[in-house]
C-alpha cells in the first residue's frame, strides 16, 4: 500500500472527530503549571490562541485557568465537536502556517498535538508575528511511554502491521529540533510522564483515531484490531488498560 500523504493524515482526522472527542486522552495538571513557570506569567487573565485546537481538551483546560482563549482549527468536523463542547469560545477557521490573528494581539500560542502538522518555515514567523513582546509560544505532545513493555510491544505490533516508517515519523515529531529546524526559538523543555487507565475498548478506540491507521484500510484495521485486542486481554485480563504517557513540553519567549 502507498503511505498516505501527510496532507491526507491531517485531515483524515475530521471524519473521525466524534471517536477522537470521545477516547483520546487529555493532559494532566502539571501541564499547565509547567507552562506557567516556563512562561514567566500567569495563565489567569491572558490572552491566549490555541491553534489546531481539534475538539478543544486543551481549549477546556486555558479557560478553567482563566486565560481569554481564541481557537484555530483548520477542520470541519473537528470543529463541528468542538462547537458541541464549548459553544461560547470562539472559533475561527485556520492553521498554523496562516494565522487569520492580529499582529502583538496575544500572551500565548499554544498547539496541542497538533505542531507537527504545521509547516515551520511560515508556522514560527506566524506565531512571532501575533505574539506580544514577551510572550510565548507553547507546544506539548503526549507520547506513549515506551520504556513500559506492553507498550514497547504494543508499539513494535503497530509498526510491523502497518509498515510504519519509523523515521520518517521521527520527522514530524515532538523535539525542539524538528519544532523549529532553522533555530530561531530558544526552546526550553519539560517532560511530564503521567498514566490514565481506561476500559480496553477506549485504548483501542483511541489509538484508532490515529491518522496512521484512520488513512490505512478497513481489512488492514480490522485486522490489526481483532489481534491487538486478543494481545492485551491477555495482559489485561480485567480489561482495565493503564496508559503511561511521556508528556513532552516545549515553551519558547520572544524578546521583551
Amino acid at each position: 500500500m502507498t503511505a498516505p500523504t501527510r496532507s491526507a493524515r491531517a485531515h483524515s482526522f475530521n471524519a473521525a472527530a466524534a471517536q477522537y472527542a470521545a477516547n483520546r486522552p487529555s493532559y494532566p495538571p502539571a501541564l499547565l503549571d509547567a507552562v506557567e513557570e516556563l512562561a514567566g506569567r500567569p495563565l489567569e487573565g491572558a490572552r491566549v490562541a490555541d491553534v489546531g485546537a481539534g475538539t478543544g481538551r486543551a481549549t477546556a483546560l486555558l479557560r478553567a485557568r482563566g486565560a481569554d482563549v481564541i481557537a484555530v482549527e483548520p477542520g470541519l468536523g473537528m470543529a463541528a465537536e468542538f462547537r458541541r463542547a464549548l459553544p461560547d469560545v470562539p472559533l475561527v477557521r485556520g492553521d498554523g502556517n496562516h494565522l487569520p490573528l492580529a499582529p502583538a494581539s496575544l500572551d500565548l500560542v499554544t498547539y496541542a498535538q497538533s505542531w507537527h502538522w504545521t509547516d515551520p518555515a511560515r508556522s514560527v514567523p506566524e506565531a512571532l508575528r501575533v505574539l506580544r513582546p514577551g510572550g510565548a509560544l507553547a507546544l506539548w505532545w503526549n507520547n506513549s511511554a515506551l520504556d513500559v513493555p506492553w507498550i514497547a510491544e504494543a508499539s513494535a505490533r503497530l509498526v510491523r502491521h502497518f509498515d510504519i516508517d519509523v523515521e520518517a515519523e521521527k520527522k514530524i515529531g515532538t523535539h525542539a529540533a524538528g519544532a523549529d529546524p532553522e533555530g530561531r526559538l530558544d526552546f526550553a523543555h519539560r517532560n511530564l510522564r503521567w498514566s490514565r487507565r481506561v476500559s480496553l475498548d477506549t485504548h483501542l478506540a483511541n489509538l484508532g483515531s490515529h491518522s496512521i491507521l484512520l488513512t490505512d484500510t478497513e481489512e488492514r484495521r480490522t485486522a490489526f484490531f481483532t489481534e491487538e485486542r486478543r494481545h492485551l486481554q491477555r495482559v489485561f485480563p480485567d480489561g482495565i488498560v493503564e496508559e503511561t504517557y511521556d508528556l513532552d513540553l516545549l515553551v519558547a519567549l520572544t524578546a521583551a
